[in-house]
């Protein structure tokens, strides 16, 4: 059996879920190191999975591992877990590098006025602020494809809009707070659209239909209209 009445303080957190599932948490709020814990202890199960691992899916403060429960148990994936966490070292540098295109045309940036107005800074300066920044993708949720970027630096960091805009395109390059995302189909969103990009995120007929893995790093690279029409014709031929 797992106990249950640990300190708060006390990381990581175990708690079984169903009799097929653990959940391991290393915060009980959103931060870049509880973040960088759970991909971490995700790459060291990939390579040295317990008996009777099913699949793992990471979060931002935690993640699920789902288990056969005739081969093993709550206790022996707790333990196995444990013994990995003394194992592994967190590395902020365990994923690869993208870079993913973006526009910033009018007609691609429907929020960029309003992100330029709530921040007191010009277009210009958020524009080049959004590509300066560093992003990585800390989890998969909501939509496939849909991989939830932390890394907005603080000077563009707006809230999300009180009420969702529907139909939103496929492509679009949205922020809300330290998060970024791109997204993969037509979707309302509450979240300040501040361009859109020809890179094909998700394809689902392929045997990766995700481009990221879940600690990968990326970078965004202005286009113009131009280039984003000979991209989108590319990508839709192909």
């Amino acid at each position: 059996m797992i106990s249950n009445n640990l300190p708060m303080t006390v990381w990581p957190r175990f708690t079984p879920v169903a009799d097929h599932a653990l959940l391991v948490s290393f915060a009980d709020s959103i931060s870049d190191e509880a973040s960088q814990s759970v991909i971490t202890l995700d790459r060291a199960l990939a390579l040295n999975p317990p008996l009777g691992y099913a699949e793992c899916v990471p979060a931002l403060i935690n993640l699920l591992i789902d288990f056969d429960p005739l081969l093993t148990d709550h206790s022996q994936i707790c333990a196995h877990v444990t013994h990995l966490l003394k194992l592994c070292r967190t590395d902020k540098n365990v994923g690869q590098s993208y870079e993913v295109e973006i526009c910033y045309e009018d007609e691609f940036a429907p929020d960029l006025s309003a992100v330029s107005l709530t921040t007191g800074l010009s277009l210009d300066a958020v524009v080049d602020i959004h590509l300066n920044g560093s992003y990585q993708v800390r989890m998969y949720g909501f939509a496939p494809g849909f991989a939830y970027m932390s890394g907005v630096p603080s000077a563009i960091q707006v809230p999300r809009k009180p009420v969702a805009v529907r139909d939103i395109p496929a492509g679009s390059v949205i922020i809300a707070a330290q998060q970024c995302l791109v997204t993969t189909l037509k979707m309302p969103t509450g979240w300040s659209i501040i361009g859109r990009s020809p890179t094909r995120i998700f394809t689902p007929n392929s045997s990766t239909p995700f481009l990221f893995e879940v600690g990968d790093t990326v970078r965004f690279k202005r286009i113009d209209r131009a280039h984003y029409e000979r991209h989108s014709k590319a990508v839709a031929l192909g």
